[in-house]
């Protein structure tokens, strides 16, 4: 863990299906002879890289919009705060933001930040020309977080940052090494749907080809924690000899107004013998 960087740091960006309500509890996941290097291929919101503020992080996912901010922050959050103080939290001026064609990596990521944080439930949704389609979320909390965001940058300073697939991942992955897996859900909690939005995304192909993944890192001799729907076919899917699943009840805090909410669960699966 970094000792520069201040534990308090949190995610820049609001992301379905983030790992938030996990955080609180990850360190009674973690190997108890600690990591190599930490890997992230499903970055999304990044809760339990802030968290741990690792000293070395292989960070990546398949949405370029996304790394590329993170990139962008990285390098010049002090610009992006900059541009971001110029912007306002209103309808009006939020669909020009959304509408603009930018080229600029700096105002592009203050652009992703702002759209992010001011949006409907902060998804990340784009029609078929690949554009950004999500409406206007008529949110009061300040987008702009500056001191968050520049901790946030100083994280990112100990990571290796790219743009994907998540079994390129295997490329990095050592003996010893940390891989957090948090894949797009493909199912719906203690139900027989699919969610609408990565039937696409992340079918059970997807899935299977996760689970296929995580025998390579058995073979490599990694740790990995991977966090999923609590439904048969992932149970099916992910069981694995000598391995480890954890069933957790937590709140559904993601959804529109009219969202059925509630306590539903989620299944961790982990290589991880924390009984030595």
């Amino acid at each position: 863990m970094n000792k520069e960087v201040n534990a308090s740091t949190k995610p820049f960006l609001r992301w379905a299906g983030g790992k938030n309500w996990l955080v609180k509890n990850i360190n009674n996941y973690l190997p108890i002879d600690g990591f190599n290097n930490y890997i992230e291929p499903f970055l999304g919101g990044g809760s339990i890289f802030f968290h741990l503020a690792p000293q070395k992080a292989i960070l990546s996912d398949l949405n370029k919009e996304l790394i590329e901010t993170y990139k962008a922050l990285r390098s010049n959050v002090n610009e992006i705060i900059d541009e971001l103080s110029k912007f306002r939290n209103d309808e009006k001026f939020y669909y020009q933001i959304r509408s603009k064609k930018i080229k600029s990596d700096i105002k592009k990521a203050a652009k992703f930040i702002y759209l992010n944080q001011t949006s409907f439930n902060g998804i990340y949704r784009v029609n078929l020309k690949g554009e950004y389609n999500v409406p206007f979320g008529h949110r009061k909390k300040d987008f702009l977080q500056p001191e968050n965001l520049l901790k946030a940058s100083k994280s990112l300073q100990f990571a290796d940052i790219k743009t994907r697939d998540f079994y390129d991942s295997l490329n990095d992955i050592q003996k010893n090494d940390l891989v957090f897996l948090d894949p797009p859900y493909t199912v719906t909690h203690n139900n027989n749907g699919f969610i609408k939005y990565n039937s696409k995304l992340f079918d059970l192909d997807a899935q299977r080809k996760l689970s296929a993944f995580i025998d390579c890192l058995a073979e490599i001799g990694a740790y990995y924690i991977l966090t999923n729907a609590a439904h048969m076919e992932v149970k099916n899917i992910f069981s694995k000899p000598n391995n480890y699943m954890i069933e957790i009840s937590r709140a559904s805090l993601v959804g529109g107004m009219k969202a059925k909410r509630g306590k539903y669960s989620e299944l961790i699966f982990t290589n991880i013998d924390r009984h030595g």
